[in-house]
């Protein structure tokens, strides 16, 4: 891929209202739960803030935030020095606001663009935070 092509693909890259998250939103309200996006008084600016639940909810790309083991999250053969300090920093940065939300008292929910894939393991994923 030519520098200006990838330029250009990385520049249509969108940061909020991506389709996972927009997936995740429609399947929490088709459950019957009210939430916020994009609350930029909490850190991090969660994509999804259930205050009833007191939950944070951050719907991360594999690429992007660095799923391990996820077929999705290699490195550009290309400029690897240059990802792999981006892609690290974005981890470090995600890192730090899941433990300032935490340490504020949220429980925090971290879905994976590739698990978007299967509802019924978002579903579980719900469940498995809101009833405790």
């Amino acid at each position: 891929m030519k520098p200006e092509e990838r330029r250009a693909n990385m520049q249509a890259v969108k940061q909020k209202n991506t389709k996972p998250e927009v997936l995740v939103r429609k399947l929490l309200h088709s459950l019957g739960y009210r939430f916020r996006i994009h609350k930029k008084g909490l850190p991090g600016t969660p994509d999804i803030v259930l205050p009833k639940y007191k939950t944070c909810i951050f719907v991360h790309g594999c690429f992007w935030h660095h799923h391990k083991d996820c077929k999705r999250s290699p490195l550009p053969k290309t400029n690897t020095s240059f990802w792999e300090n981006k892609i690290m920093r974005n981890v470090a940065r995600d890192k730090k606001h899941i433990e300032d939300l935490q340490r504020l008292g949220w429980k925090v929910l971290v879905i994976w663009e590739c698990e978007t894939k299967s509802a019924k393991a978002i579903q579980s994923k719900f469940l498995e935070v809101f009833k405790s």
